[in-house]
Formats: C-alpha cells, sequence, structure tokens
C-alpha cells in the first residue's frame, strides 16, 4: 500500500512531534466531554487514595488515545508503562509486566484487541483482584501459584472495539470512544502546534489545514509539518492561506482531504461502474488494492464524509461524489431515483 500523508496510522516521521504531545487535562484541545468526565474520576479516585477504574479508549487511529493515557498518569501522579497487543504474546511476557509496576501506575496497552486469548485469560484476574496464576513446572507436578499485584490502571485503547472479547470489555469501569474533530478545534491545535515549532501563521492558514486534516490531530501536524517546508523555501515570514493551499494542493490534498488514491476510488466507482451498486472484492480488484485496505483505510472517511454508501447489493457512489468530482449527476443513483 502506497504511504500517503493523510494517512491516520502512526508512521515514523510523527515521532518528531512527540515533545507536542499535551501533558494534562487543560492543554489536551477537544473531546470536552470525555476530559470533563475523566477529571471527575481522577479527582475522585485521589482523594480516596485508591487507583482509578480501568479506563478504555476506542476510536479511529490519530485521535490522541496515546496521549490522553499520558496525561491520566500525569494527573494521577504516577508512571506509566506503554506497550502494545502484538508485543505481549505469552502470559509470561504479561506478568513480567505486570509484577514490574508500584502501587497506582498505569500500563497501557496499545492495539488491545490484538491480545492472544491465552495472555487474555492472565488479565481477567488482574484486572479484577490484583493477582496473576503462574503455572509452575510441567506434568504431574505442576502447580498454579497466585501472586499478588500492587493495585494498578489498565487504559486500553483500540480502533477495533468491536473485536474486543465481552469478557475483557466487561471489566474495565470507564469506556471512553474518541470521535473526529470539528474544524475549530483543530485549528486551536495547528495554532499550539505552530506556536511551539515557533511557527508564525495567520488564522485563516491554520483553518486551511484544519479543513484538510479529515478530523484527526496527526494528520493536521503532519500536514503542518509539510506546510511549513514550503514556507521555509519560499522564504515566508508569516505562513498564511495562500501559501498552505498551494503546499497542500502539490500534495494532493483537496478542500475535503481527499488525496489522489480517494480520487481513485470514486472514479473507478463512476467511471467503470456506473456509480455502483459495486462489491467489495471487485472494486478492489479494479483499484489494485486488498480488500481490507478498501474496507478499513479507504471507505471510513468516504462515508463519512457522505461520497459513498454501503448497501447489502454493494458500494455506491452519492450525489455528493458527483458533484465533488464534477461529474454530471445521473437520473438513478444506485437504481434509485433522485
Amino acid at each position: 500500500m502506497t504511504e500517503r500523508v493523510i494517512s491516520a496510522d502512526w508512521s515514523g516521521e510523527d515521532a518528531a512531534f512527540e515533545s507536542l504531545r499535551p501533558r494534562f487535562l487543560d492543554d489536551y484541545i477537544g473531546q470536552d466531554k470525555i476530559k470533563d468526565n475523566l477529571r471527575v474520576f481522577i479527582e475522585a479516585a485521589k482523594e480516596r487514595s485508591e487507583s482509578l477504574d480501568h479506563v478504555l479508549l476506542y476510536g479511529p487511529p490519530g485521535l490522541g488515545k496515546t496521549s490522553l493515557s499520558m496525561i491520566i498518569a500525569n494527573e494521577l501522579g504516577v508512571h506509566i508503562r506503554i506497550t502494545s497487543g502484538p508485543a505481549i504474546e505469552r502470559p509470561g511476557d504479561l506478568a513480567a509486566l505486570l509484577t514490574n509496576l508500584q502501587p497506582g501506575d498505569v500500563l497501557f496497552i496499545d492495539e488491545i484487541h490484538r491480545l492472544s486469548r491465552a495472555v487474555e485469560e492472565v488479565l481477567y484476574p488482574a484486572m479484577e483482584d490484583y493477582a496473576i496464576d503462574i503455572m509452575i513446572g510441567k506434568g504431574p507436578s505442576a502447580r498454579s501459584v497466585r501472586l499478588d499485584l500492587p493495585p494498578f490502571t489498565l487504559i486500553g485503547a483500540t480502533t477495533r472495539a468491536g473485536l474486543l472479547s465481552a469478557p475483557l470489555r466487561d471489566r474495565f469501569g470507564v469506556i471512553a470512544h474518541l470521535d473526529y474533530y470539528t474544524v475549530e478545534d483543530l485549528t486551536k491545535i495547528i495554532r499550539r502546534t505552530g506556536d511551539i515549532l515557533r511557527l508564525p501563521m495567520d488564522d485563516e492558514a491554520a483553518a486551511e489545514i484544519a479543513r484538510r486534516s479529515r478530523g484527526t490531530p496527526r494528520i493536521a501536524n503532519r500536514l503542518l509539518k509539510r506546510v511549513r517546508d514550503f514556507a521555509q523555501v519560499e522564504r515566508a515570514a508569516v505562513l498564511t492561506k495562500e501559501i498552505a493551499a498551494h503546499a497542500l494542493s502539490k500534495l494532493n490534498v483537496d478542500d475535503l482531504g481527499l488525496d489522489e488514491l480517494d480520487y481513485k476510488v470514486l472514479m473507478t466507482m463512476i467511471q467503470k461502474f456506473g456509480g455502483g451498486p459495486v462489491g467489495l472484492d471487485t472494486l478492489a480488484a479494479a483499484v489494485g488494492e486488498e480488500s481490507g485496505t478498501i474496507e478499513d483505510v479507504y471507505e471510513p472517511y468516504l462515508i463519512q464524509m457522505g461520497l459513498i454508501q454501503r448497501t447489502p447489493r454493494g458500494r455506491i457512489a452519492t450525489v455528493r461524489a458527483y458533484q465533488h468530482l464534477n461529474y454530471p449527476v445521473p437520473e438513478r443513483i444506485g437504481g434509485d431515483v433522485e
């Protein structure tokens, strides 16, 4: 799959923005309802001198789940250990992490839906009773030993909450869904990043980048980094809307945040299949991508923007897709009269 500048997945170049992460809830922009609730839960836990209930954060990639977990640890005044589901291959790996925690610490597991079933079984008593059962020996002499753990807070993050097993999901006391950001919130994030990077910009430039960031802070910061390069080469004292628009057009990111690969999907549906309905496998073969890539990477944002629809008969390009690509709108869309 071609690397995209508007991909919400973490990439190596995003490491340069690690220092831009907010450290406390007051610095975190957006997700106001989640912030308000977490502030109450954290304050209550601190007043009772207890560890915070286990927290599950889910939502699309790039919305700040890792940043929010670090903020929770900072607000609690404890250490955080960070790992991911694929990195915990055996129950012993999880046991090593848990037994090294200090009272009240936070254990953050990214992509928690990718934990193996054997590891999950060890995690259940750890979350409920702060204890783990370890088998010692083999064969008839094998015996189970229970190790007590210090009270801790598990924070799980996932982009696929539906893949979590019900027993694991039910053990989280706090469940929060992070949604896409508004243009206003993304504009504030871009201004904050610009201030940290000492990059002068006007409000219109920040808003222009925000509109094309697909509701995702990670993409907003990545686009700002690319736009900053154009402003630097052009020796601009201030980043203006004109420079931002020129840079983003060079990067093939349009007013809705679509890139050339999004256009390829939409134009294939309209030009080759009359706007649909077209099956997922057929569409994937036509654009030369895996069906899973189409379903997980391209479709969510196109559906969110109202450019395609999923129907029992297949994918359909909407009226808005025709209008955005400047194609004449047919009298019938997907076999339905408009």
